[in-house]
């Protein structure tokens, strides 16, 4: 038996969706690349991009994300000041809502410069204050997802949304962090549950200082 017997082979049907997918993924790489060589405007009504699983990117369904950008702009008003951290998709969406609201986006993945342009801030939560100073206590809404379900990330990012709110938090983040939801922010859970374009395996909670839930039954 020839060693290469015992390799598990793709089917032809399998190998041609591969290849469409990565087509798909160089297309996509180069509309980008296009766009950042642009000195106009930006629509970004329809810019998207595909999530990046080694960045821990799972992007909220359309209804979550509606959802949260009416919930935020109520809570702020049309020219209040927002601040996302780690959930880009985020941005457009309130933006659309409230054109004049102040958005500052604080993400890791710098392809989401090009959607939010001098409102991205370049974000690692490794380096939690590693942020613009003068976006200390001025946010109305800090809106955070953090990447990992871990302490260290929910612990680390917390010192940022500290840095950066008022008052108002709100945290997108698995069940399981719950208890230090409530241990590092203050923060109890939600009725509202996000939902996310694939289906993740952890379950998911909306926390909050405030009545969130009250807001979104009043959109």
């Amino acid at each position: 038996m020839e060693e290469d017997d015992d390799i598990p082979q793709l089917s032809t049907d399998t190998l041609k969706a591969l290849q469409e997918f990565r087509l798909e993924q160089s297309e996509k790489e180069l509309k980008l690349m296009e766009i950042m060589k642009q000195s106009n405007p930006v629509d970004i009504s329809n810019l998207s991009f595909g999530e990046d699983w080694q960045l821990s990117q799972f992007w909220y369904c359309e209804e979550t994300a509606i959802s949260l950008a009416k919930a935020a702009t109520k809570v702020v008003g049309y020219k209040g000041n927002i601040a996302l951290i780690s959930c880009p998709t985020l941005y457009k969406h309130i933006k659309a809502l409230a054109p004049d609201c102040k958005v500052s986006l604080l993400e890791y993945d710098s392809r989401f410069a090009v959607i939010a342009g001098e409102a991205f801030v370049q974000y690692d939560y490794n380096f939690p204050l590693d942020v613009p100073r003068e976006l200390a206590s001025q946010c109305d809404l800090v809106l955070m997802d953090p990447p990992f379900l871990s302490e260290e990330c929910l612990t680390k990012t917390s010192v940022t949304a500290k840095f950066l709110a008022k008052n108002k938090i709100v945290l997108c983040t698995g069940a399981v962090m719950e208890d230090f939801a409530m241990r590092l922010l203050d923060l109890k859970k939600c009725s509202f549950e996000p939902k996310h374009q694939n289906n993740l395996a952890n379950k998911f909670y909306c926390f909050a200082n405030f009545d969130l839930d009250s807001v979104l039954s009043n959109l």
